[in-house]
């Protein structure tokens, strides 16, 4: 296992390529990215086992897959800072013929990437069909999900919810990012969800937070018992309660900075609160 100290110097990294990335073309998803930045590197430096030379079947590997996939640039981050693909090509960000569009999509081939996550909702009901082919193909690895809590507006989600429970898919976990916010302004306002953890419930889900989810100990914690959870016959949901825009004490806690890219000043601001520990691409 890494040292913990080593995965939050590389969250300040990630951060860092996310800024850089949305400035560079002044377009993308700062806020999200930011607020997942340690589930990521959770997930892939330490939770899944999984294979950079990439196989598109994730046979006999754990398969993560973006739902809200408009939080591309941290994807794309930890996927290349993982050994997918050369950090350098986090240059070539939403521009012309570029792998790395601004939502992740497969055409171009990008290793990592199993499907396209542009629209909203989808993600949950392709995570239960892969699990379901890793139970046909007694592939006892694990399939992960992670969702934006404003996505759980999308009817397909709950049709899934409902599936995954009735069908008793318990070789996958669905991480919801809990920052309440979306881009219209807080979720509560837009459409309140009222206890998410009661509605996972009552479809037949085992359901449990992580409080803490910019605190990369409580994040490496909680997945860890989420995956002991598994096998028991039930879906498990994960709330991962995080803050928009983490790490910069003004993109925090707000909607505003969900599809905004910073200026050059608010760059050298935001840079100047995040350490360069490995070095920039």
């Amino acid at each position: 296992m890494s040292n913990i100290s080593n995965l939050e110097q590389l969250a300040s990294q990630v951060r860092r390529d996310i800024l850089r990335m949305v400035h560079a073309v002044n377009s993308g998803h700062p806020g999200g990215s930011m607020g997942c930045t340690e589930f990521f590197i959770a997930l892939y430096k330490e939770l899944m086992d999984h294979d950079p030379s990439f196989n598109m079947d994730g046979n006999n590997e754990d398969v993560f897959f973006l739902s809200n996939g408009h939080i591309s640039p941290v994807f794309y981050s930890v996927l290349a800072r993982s050994g997918y693909f050369p950090v350098e090509e986090l240059k070539t960000f939403r521009k012309i013929n570029t792998r790395l569009q601004g939502h992740p999509t497969t055409h171009e081939h990008l290793p990592g990437v199993r499907i396209a996550s542009g629209s909203l909702g989808q993600g949950m009901s392709v995570a239960i069909g892969a699990a379901l082919s890793k139970r046909r193909n007694k592939d006892s690895k694990l399939i992960y999900s992670l969702h934006g809590d404003g996505e759980l507006q999308e009817g397909q989600i709950w049709e899934a919810t409902l599936f995954a429970s009735a069908n008793k898919v318990d070789n996958y976990i669905a991480t919801i990012d809990v920052n309440r916010q979306q881009i219209d302004g807080p979720t509560d306002e837009v459409m309140a969800m009222g206890s998410i953890r009661q509605k996972f419930e009552a479809f037949g889900w085992e359901v449990m937070d992580i409080q803490e989810g910019n605190d990369m100990q409580a994040v490496m914690t909680g997945m860890q018992k989420a995956k002991t959870l598994t096998g028991k016959g039930k879906p498990i949901c994960v709330l991962l309660h995080t803050e928009m825009g983490y790490g910069v004490d003004f993109m925090q806690g707000t909607h505003h900075w969900h599809g905004k890219a910073p200026n050059d000043d608010q760059l050298a601001n935001a840079l100047g609160q995040l350490e360069e520990s490995i070095g920039d691409y």
